[in-house]
């Protein structure tokens, strides 16, 4: 890799290598994964850790979940609600309210908030009236200002001027569109049509009413995509002169989304055609100017994703690659998931028994688990290693030899080096990140066969 993070070439990768490390497993954005979280407890205990809030100085990330959308698209593994009607979001919004006032009792003073998302979804599925009132609420809880960095995500085919307004007056900088594919037969075939034109208009205008910094989402591994119709995806994004861009492996998994089932198997990528898909990708983003940010993430050399990258600042949480900017991580709505001083919980997934919990005056959480000595350990070492590709010996938390031992058929087949004080990746080793987090795992050889993943490559 250049020093401008551009690739002189990639590597190529065999079958018979591609198919050892083809296996499904966490995208660990947490450790443990959410599928090993073993510890319980109830919304009174939560409600008492969530003091911590209240008294720490430690920055506050804050994720808030509006799970609605105008339309199904078939490959979405999202939590998302398909309504037309207004009052049924503003029914959620008034639940969502009191879920902040719960929150708001549970802290006891207002934590400041560095960085907030909303995300789905499609937060911009809500009106102008309905984010104005929302984000007043969010005021009214915690400390937002100038300062916070906020960003939405947006489906471009919602998108009006006014409506784009409305996120800046909020104090909105960042904004995400769903692009996925631009191909017509791939669009369809995921039932999610939008003309390039009307893309690009958009991206124009979010330009234009000052948004500091765009993001396109890309997917590879969509039914009928090609090499030559994802090189004109490809093509089309860097012609948008986007700041970063999010390429995610599309995660087939039927047996939780069942609207998957409507995708016909047979129609996707083969293991060898989908990386290629993704190798392609890293090619022609990094020969553009783009770094390229852990698992799928390609930034300009001047993002502050970049610069955090260069300083050792990036982390990996459920909002993705961030700055690190906040050690604490708060969400909100349905099937949020916060981290907060060692402690992890989620909310109830589905909008019914999510409500019933705030009816019922209790913090929505479905599950938890509180991190041991060792899940801590282990944790940071798979966060340092998805973020900078190596793994300093002394984060791991046990005899160094039985490590290199894990990692000796990696090292054998090209994917990482051992020098004196760590095992460093190489560029042939990026593109298996999520594998060789694998020998760090713990929960690994759960043998009860609840753990189900997607395919790590």
């Amino acid at each position: 890799m250049r020093a401008d993070g551009a690739f002189v070439s990639v590597p190529e990768v065999t079958p018979a290598l591609l198919s050892r490390y083809d296996v499904p497993g966490p995208r660990y954005t947490s450790y443990p994964a959410v599928p090993d979280w073993r510890g319980a407890f109830d919304h009174a205990a939560w409600a008492g850790h969530l003091a911590v809030l209240g008294t720490s100085a430690a920055p506050l990330a804050l994720y808030v979940h509006l799970p609605f959308c105008a339309s199904r698209c078939l490959y979405c593994g999202c939590n998302a609600t398909v309504t037309t009607r207004a009052e049924v979001v503003d029914r959620y919004l008034t639940r969502l309210y009191r879920e902040l006032d719960m929150l708001a009792n549970a802290m006891g003073e207002r934590a400041h908030v560095c960085e907030m998302h909303w995300g789905g979804g499609t937060p911009n599925f809500l009106t102008d009236r309905q984010c104005e009132q929302l984000f007043a609420r969010l005021q009214d809880t915690f400390g937002i200002d100038a300062r916070t960095e906020c960003s939405v995500e947006a489906d471009p085919r919602l998108v009006t001027r006014e409506q784009l307004r409305t996120f800046r007056q909020l104090g909105f900088s960042r904004i995400s569109y769903g692009v996925q594919d631009v191909d017509e037969a791939v669009q369809e075939a995921i039932g999610r049509v939008q003309p390039v034109s009307m893309v690009r208009d958009m991206v124009e205008l979010a330009r234009t009413e000052g948004f500091a910094s765009l993001n396109l989402d890309l997917i590879y591994g969509l039914p009928r995509q090609t090499p030559g119709s994802f090189s004109r995806t490809i093509e089309t994004a860097l012609s948008m002169a986007p700041d970063r861009v999010a390429c995610f492996g599309y995660a087939h998994v039927p047996w939780m989304k069942a609207h998957q089932k409507r995708i016909e198997e047979s129609t996707l990528p083969r293991a060898s055609e989908r990386f290629a898909l993704f190798r392609d990708a890293v090619r022609r983003f990094t020969n553009g100017g783009y770094r390229w940010i852990g698992i799928d993430h390609f930034a300009r050399p001047e993002d502050p994703l970049s610069l955090a990258a260069d300083a050792g600042r990036l982390h990996r949480n459920f909002m993705g690659y961030t700055t690190r900017s906040g050690e604490h991580l708060l969400g909100i709505g349905t099937s949020s998931i916060s981290e907060i001083d060692g402690w992890f919980a989620q909310n109830a997934a589905d909008l019914g028994p999510w409500q019933r919990e705030i009816d019922a005056h209790r913090l929505p959480i479905a599950r938890g688990h509180v991190m041991s000595d060792d899940d801590r350990q282990r944790g940071t070492a798979i966060a340092h290693l998805m973020c900078n590709a190596e793994l300093p010996f002394d984060l791991f938390p046990g005899d160094i030899e039985p490590l290199v031992d894990a990692y000796e058929q990696c090292a054998a087949d090209g994917l990482v080096r051992f020098e004196s004080d760590r095992l460093t990746v190489t560029p042939l080793g990026r593109f298996f990140l999520r594998n060789l987090a694998f020998p760090l795992d713990a929960y690994r050889g759960a043998a009860d066969g609840t753990r189900r993943f997607s395919r790590a490559v």
